[in-house]
């Protein structure tokens, strides 16, 4: 099956670069919730760690572009793989949105001065145990990042649209924990854009699917 059997007119809604701000904020939720939620394949009844990521949207002259981060391969959660930058809430932090703002300027160095929350997607929990509040926001250059070496191995930025494309959109499996799990895939060039990563990718489709009805 593929993501445009999935989500049938996602086509008509998301392809191609017509997506703007004012599209984008008026797709997401105003405030962080837990309802709803996208449950990924796999979750058990295990209880899960509350976490925060920033979806980063890049404000390019000629178009939308979101900046992701490829972690280190010696990590123990997710080591190689594309996320957002994000992490674990602390009892610190305020807000999901506080989470996201630290945890991204820890992990590439990116200031919340550059960072322009506009809204939130639903709460995403994974099958790794953790339930993640995606903080979007708009991201004005220019910015220097300063990456974590001990975390992040690159950071690299995707145009918007081509994420957004169902045409770009693949769905895989594995054997995970006994059981075969499904998940959705966007390879970009040498990045395999997957998982919870593209999970989130894919819960802005549906949301701006959803606001275009």
């Amino acid at each position: 099956m593929s993501a445009t059997d999935a989500l049938p007119g996602l086509a008509s809604a998301a392809s191609g670069g017509a997506v703007d701000v004012e599209r984008l904020q008026q797709a997401l939720c105003p405030q962080p919730s837990e309802t709803p939620f996208v449950l990924e394949d796999g979750v058990g009844d295990e209880e899960l760690t509350p976490a925060a990521v920033l979806f980063p949207i890049v404000r390019r002259l000629d178009e939308l572009t979101v900046l992701l981060t490829q972690r280190t391969a010696h990590l123990k959660d997710h080591p190689g793989q594309i996320s957002f930058p994000g992490g674990r809430c602390e009892s610190t932090d305020a807000s999901p949105a506080d989470t996201a703002l630290r945890e991204t300027n820890e992990e590439i160095g990116l200031s919340s001065a550059h960072v322009e929350i506009i809204g939130y997607l639903p709460e995403y929990r994974t099958a790794t145990g953790f339930r993640v509040t995606p903080v979007v926001a708009m991201v004005t250059p220019p910015f220097d990042l300063r990456l974590d070496a001990f975390e992040v191995a690159e950071a690299f930025e995707v145009p918007l649209s081509f994420l957004l494309d169902p045409a770009n959109h693949q769905q895989h499996s594995l054997h995970y924990r006994g059981k075969l799990r499904h998940y959705y895939a966007m390879p970009f060039g040498d990045y395999f854009i997957w998982g919870a990563t593209a999970g989130m990718i894919m819960s802005l489709c549906r949301a701006l699917e959803s606001s275009s009805r």
